[in-house]
């Protein structure tokens, strides 16, 4: 694939430096958010309110209130009756950090992204992934609280469907800065067969699978429900009548707690053994920097299946649920910066030579 080189707008570097803080921004939204799951803070704000909302209580009165509206849910009536006001205080905190982190990051995004177009330094051809990027952010934001209105009625969490809904978009936002970073940077592709692109791109469609599953046990609490290895329910493999017990058939994949979890065992095996033949196939190709990065994914997922071994058979402690979900983040921006460098297109330049370069932005 090849393309012309146009001339470069000015002002590149202050845009990827404005995306890399986004990009870290969400990465550190992403974990927050991890906390606020473990520590049950999720529903401790009852009420969706983008603009008055970023202000916490002030008064004891406002504090009153906010508790007296979370005594109201099920999650207070049935798993939290009779905790007092400076424990409410604890999850209100991560909850409300969560939200206002949210607005922080939109902020981040929209100002410098409109002083750039004011002032030409992005492509015409970017405008449009870039605006595209904001609208999934703003889309984000209703999933958030769609996702915590299923918990204030009916249940005393949050449905895990929802949940691993909200993650998965907040990471393919952040998967698309990172490929748009990756494409700014004029970076080269890599001469690789084409086997390579094909199992990188795969490696990617199952991370993201992944990431889902893990979010779907982590609403579950599933990780608490089976805490052996290498044996789940007593086998390597269970039985059929404890994995799809649920009907119909299909409910078992998102609520069935020992389904859910060997599934994403499951696939972290097939992932694994992926990322392995992919790093053995490139470094046998001598595909330069695409076996080094095969090779950086290949070490991140197996430090990553260990993470996840560890937080198991620990009772899932906070702290290595959180490097698990953080080394999951690494992971993703590893796989992706894995298949742009093997998909990157050659450009034509403007006098006809052939440049091996990344896509241009301008």
């Amino acid at each position: 694939m090849t393309a012309t080189a146009a001339p470069r707008p000015p002002g590149m570097r202050a845009v990827r430096i404005w995306l890399t803080l986004v990009a870290m921004l969400i990465a550190v939204m992403v974990l927050v958010g991890g906390a606020t799951r473990l520590t049950e803070s999720g529903l401790s704000i009852v009420e969706w309110k983008p603009i008055t909302g970023t202000l916490p209580p002030l008064t004891d009165a406002q504090w009153h209130a906010a508790f007296d509206g979370y005594k109201q849910i099920p999650q207070y009536r049935e798993l939290n009756a009779g905790m007092t006001l400076h424990e409410f205080k604890t999850i209100f905190w991560w909850e409300w950090s969560h939200r206002v982190l949210g607005r922080v990051i939109g902020i981040a995004y929209l100002l410098p992204f409109l002083w750039f177009l004011w002032r030409g330094a992005i492509a015409p051809e970017w405008k449009r992934a870039l605006w595209g990027i904001f609208a999934l952010g703003a889309v984000q934001g209703a999933i958030g609280w769609w996702m915590v209105a299923s918990g204030l009625s009916q249940r005393t969490e949050v449905s895990q469907v929802r949940l691993a809904i909200h993650l998965t978009l907040a990471l393919i936002i952040f998967a698309s800065i990172v490929w748009t970073l990756r494409r700014l940077s004029h970076r080269p592709p890599v001469p690789a067969p084409g086997r390579l692109k094909i199992t990188a791109i795969a490696l990617l469609a199952m991370t993201f699978v992944q990431l889902f599953l893990g979010a779907l046990v982590a609403g579950l609490r599933a990780g608490r429900s089976y805490n052996t290895w290498p044996l789940i329910d007593g086998a390597l493999i269970p039985s059929a009548d404890r994995l799809w017990f649920e009907t119909p058939w299909w409910k078992n994949l998102f609520d069935n707690h020992l389904t859910v979890q060997f599934d994403h065992r499951m696939m972290a095996y097939a992932l694994w053994a992926l990322a392995a033949w992919h790093a053995i196939d490139a470094l046998r190709a001598r595909a330069g920097r695409a076996a080094s990065g095969a090779l950086w994914l290949f070490a991140a997922l197996s430090l990553q299946a260990l993470l996840g071994v560890l937080t198991l058979l620990h009772d899932v402690p906070i702290d290595l649920a959180l490097s698990h979900q953080a080394m999951g983040i690494v992971v993703l921006t590893l796989a992706v910066l894995q298949v742009e460098r093997l998909t990157a297109p050659e450009i034509v330049t403007a006098r006809g030579s052939s440049a091996t370069l990344a896509k241009q932005v301008g």
